[in-house]
């Protein structure tokens, strides 16, 4: 096993800057310490406040994306722009996304949801619930832009609405709505369906 030199290894990774690689190396712990460190601060971030970022992208949150990458990339690689730091970087990440994937697995049974893996309800009977919108940072606006998105013309159509831990929002119309439409479209199917017949009989 090689010698790990901590003092260097701590002083790299805390330091503000980039050090000279010739009297602060990189060793190999520090290229799997490094992407292994962002991972795990990524994931915890996204986990917390990831649903309203895959729910509704603002503006804010766009940019937000777009700059997350390159902000963490030298994070991760260091002061090392050599093919094998990436590749053990790329195996670290691998690796341990693999490991946390069967650690948090609890099963299929719906008994082993964590609160964080449960739908979380937006709209009930018709009426937006003020304290879950406000805790995810989800307006109205945003919400009936995705409602728009599934066909409905306004929240007012809309009898509940339901934000899945994946940030995907199942919206379901009125039942009253719901009925009245298969009621005339019932209705104008039999008025053609005369309207045929009759054509026939002449």
């Amino acid at each position: 096993m090689p010698h790990i030199d901590w003092p260097t290894l701590w002083a790299n990774l805390t330091h503000f800057g980039a050090f000279d690689s010739v009297t602060h190396p990189v060793s190999l712990a520090e290229k799997v310490v490094r992407p292994v460190v962002v991972y795990l601060v990524l994931v915890f971030a996204l986990k917390t406040v990831g649903k309203r970022v895959l729910a509704q992208l603002n503006p804010f949150d766009f940019v937000v994306l777009l700059t997350l990458s390159n902000t963490v990339q030298n994070a991760i690689i260091g002061n090392d722009t050599s093919l094998l730091g990436g590749v053990v970087g790329a195996v670290a990440l691998l690796g341990v996304n693999a490991a946390l994937v069967r650690l948090y697995y609890r099963g299929p049974s719906m008994q082993h949801l964590s609160p964080a893996d449960r739908d979380v309800c937006l709209i009930e009977g018709g009426r937006l619930d003020d304290h879950e919108m406000r805790r995810l940072h989800i307006n109205a606006a945003e919400l009936t832009a995705k409602a728009h998105e599934r066909g409905f013309d306004s929240l007012d159509e809309v009898e509940t609405a339901t934000l899945y831990p994946n940030g995907t929002i199942y919206f379901r119309g009125r039942a009253s709505d719901t009925e009245g439409a298969r009621h005339r479209e019932l209705l104008q199917r039999l008025d053609a369906l005369g309207r045929e017949i009759a054509a026939l009989r002449r």
